[in-house]
């Protein structure tokens, strides 16, 4: 697989273009069955999805923007730690940094940004098998550092089946599902970098095992990316915390 970084223009809250205006001047030639990534603050910028420093307290637009919180006193480093979109992060996903004074919020509709991106990306290059991430990063219980996730994802499936497929010993698979676009995600933000790189866009070719779709990911894709808290894994840790609902 290759990625390749792309170097662009600070873009400044409250002055950015509008995203489609923005990647046509920074998006080199594409060719068939190549992923574009990019970030999510670069999306919520150029939608004007962010929000004055000074005007509003950081709690309250949390809570704004969570689905489910936990009170910021239940944390030593006095972060507070949300649900929202059925994903667990930090502070909703608000970010500060590379905002210039701003709070940076997800986007709106990450799925909408990334269908609207890939059908851009289609009829400006002509192509059919073009695949679109919307990264961010976060934590992960128990480990050290962030790593790059995946809000959105359009043009490929997301998931690899791998449930009653053989292993080296043939012994059938029971549970495995692999998500490519988390992967992607986590590959495309490594090399995307979390500090001052200015390349909040990458692209990715030769990627394997990867199914292009000539469309949207429809509903039923869509909802099996995630997993109700009562079927969890972890369950016994998301349902016993005295999350605080809007």
């Amino acid at each position: 697989m290759q990625i390749t970084t792309i170097k662009t223009p600070r873009v400044v809250p409250k002055e950015a273009p509008h995203l489609i205006d923005f990647l046509d001047q920074v998006l080199p030639a594409l060719s068939e069955r190549t992923i574009v990534a990019i970030t999510s603050k670069l999306v919520a910028i150029c939608e004007d999805r962010v929000v004055a420093a000074k005007s509003v307290s950081k709690d309250s637009l949390i809570e704004q923007e969570a689905d489910r919180w936990l009170p910021r006193s239940l944390s030593r480093y006095d972060i507070v730690l949300t649900i929202k979109k059925n994903r667990l992060i930090p502070t909703a996903g608000i970010d500060e940094s590379n905002s210039g004074g701003f709070y940076v919020l997800w986007p709106t509709d990450a799925q909408a940004s990334a269908n609207q991106i890939r059908a851009y990306l289609q009829k400006r290059f002509k192509l059919h098998e073009v695949g679109v991430i919307i990264t961010d990063s976060t934590t992960a219980p128990l480990r050290t550092g962030t790593t790059g996730i995946c809000l959105a994802h359009s043009g490929f499936n997301a998931l690899r089946n791998y449930i009653d497929t053989p292993d080296l010993f043939d012994r059938p698979l029971k549970v495995t599902k692999a998500n490519l676009a988390e992967g992607l995600a986590a590959a495309a933000v490594l090399a995307m970098g979390e500090g001052n790189e200015s390349t909040p866009l990458a692209v990715m070719t030769d990627v394997p095992t990867i199914e292009f779709q000539d469309r949207e990911p429809n509903a039923e894709e869509l909802a099996e990316l995630t997993i109700d808290p009562d079927d969890d894994l972890y369950a016994p840790l998301l349902k016993s915390a005295p999350w605080q609902v809007k």
